[in-house]
């Protein structure tokens, strides 16, 4: 099955080969019927042991700093078996550790991998270990070849339930999706739908008014329309950040932003229409933040080609955006997508965004 975190489920796994090593190592080491009897050690067994727990943590640490890449975990899978190869070889007997290192390797593979290739590492533990046994030194009978099937069927069913919850989760999701999506519907029909219909039939209202020629009672009828509209638009952005799961400090009225606001806005770039789309909605979204919200004097927005990216920036002498070190939701979604970056400068007055996109 496929593990639904990427990165932190690599780290979280790499974790628990840590732990696994020491724990395989204390086991071993008090077991009175491996490497020579109760606390003592083969000196070629305890290498190979810290040798697990050298690669286990290097391993941790290679994955909190990059990205693990398939290389990287198929590399992974294929030092875990060869330490349970390696250890199978040197303790297998009546006990041994081995099994669980094998055990291991399968769990890990499992929940990184797709089902067909966690079977394959189940299948090519199994192979290992009839090799084991076969070539074994220990003169090993054909007894054991029955911890093979054992191994075979717990691979199995580890694989099995992994593959049965992550489709129950997955079902799960789509009944909690369809039930929001339906929330959703409610709330749209029962709210602001019903407002449109109201803001409709006011617009009729004004058209037979100017029709009457009584312009005063139709300007009238536009200012409280002006207002409704008003109060709609800052419901509409509260809900939809409430569906974005943002904090916020809740929306000023627009009838307080400054009409004497000023805009200097200069663009000049080449891209794609995706590309294109994307710079217009960060530039314009920013403007209606600065305006809506930091009550400023003047707004400055360009857009302007910089090496292989499109470098956008918002200015304002409003109120800023306070202790927040967070760039508006919107924008940053929209960045995220393209794989940009945005940089927020607090060090001077007002808003200050700085918003770099790839520019193909």
């Amino acid at each position: 099955m496929k593990a639904p975190g990427i990165g932190d489920l690599d780290i979280a796994i790499a974790r628990a080969r840590i732990v696994f090593s020491l724990v395989a190592l204390f086991s071993i080491y008090v077991d009175p019927t491996t490497a020579g009897g109760f606390l003592q050690l083969d000196p070629l067994v305890l290498a190979t042991l810290l040798l697990h727990l050298t690669y286990s943590i290097t391993t941790w640490l290679a994955l909190s700093r990059f990205n693990a890449g398939r290389r990287m975990l198929t590399a992974s899978v294929a030092f875990d078996l060869t330490f349970a190869t390696a250890l199978a070889f040197m303790t297998e007997g009546k006990t041994s550790p081995a099994y669980i290192f094998f055990v291991f390797a399968i769990i890990a593979g499992g929940y990184r991998f797709e089902i067909w290739a966690s079977l394959g590492v189940t299948a090519l533990s199994v192979a290992l270990y009839l090799i084991v046994i076969a070539l074994s030194p220990h003169g090993l009978s054909s007894v054991y070849m029955m911890r093979a099937v054992y191994l075979a069927i717990v691979g199995y069913l580890i694989e099995f339930f992994g593959e049965q919850r992550a489709r129950f989760e997955s079902r799960l999701r789509e009944l909690e999706n369809a039930a929001q999506r339906q929330l959703i519907a409610l709330e749209l029909h029962d709210g602001y739908v019903q407002a449109l219909a109201g803001i409709n039939l006011r617009l009729e209202v004004c058209r037979q008014l100017l029709g009457s020629k009584r312009p005063h009672d139709a300007l009238a009828q536009i200012t409280e329309l002006q207002t409704g509209v008003t109060r709609e638009y800052d419901e509409v952005r509260d809900y939809i950040r409430t569906l974005a799961g943002t904090e916020h400090k809740g929306s000023r009225d627009n009838s307080i932003a400054s009409a004497d606001t000023r805009f200097h806005v200069r663009a000049e770039f080449t891209g794609s229409a995706m590309v294109v789309e994307h710079v217009m909605h960060i530039m314009l979204e920013g403007m209606r933040n600065a305006w809506h919200h930091g009550n400023p004097h003047s707004v400055k927005a360009g857009a302007a080609v910089a090496g292989d990216s499109i470098r956008i920036t918002i200015d304002d002498d409003g109120a800023g955006f306070g202790e927040t070190k967070e760039a508006p939701w919107a924008i940053a979604l929209r960045v995220a997508e393209v794989g940009g970056r945005v940089k927020l400068d607090g060090a001077q007055p007002g808003a200050h965004l700085e918003i770099e996109i790839p520019a193909t």
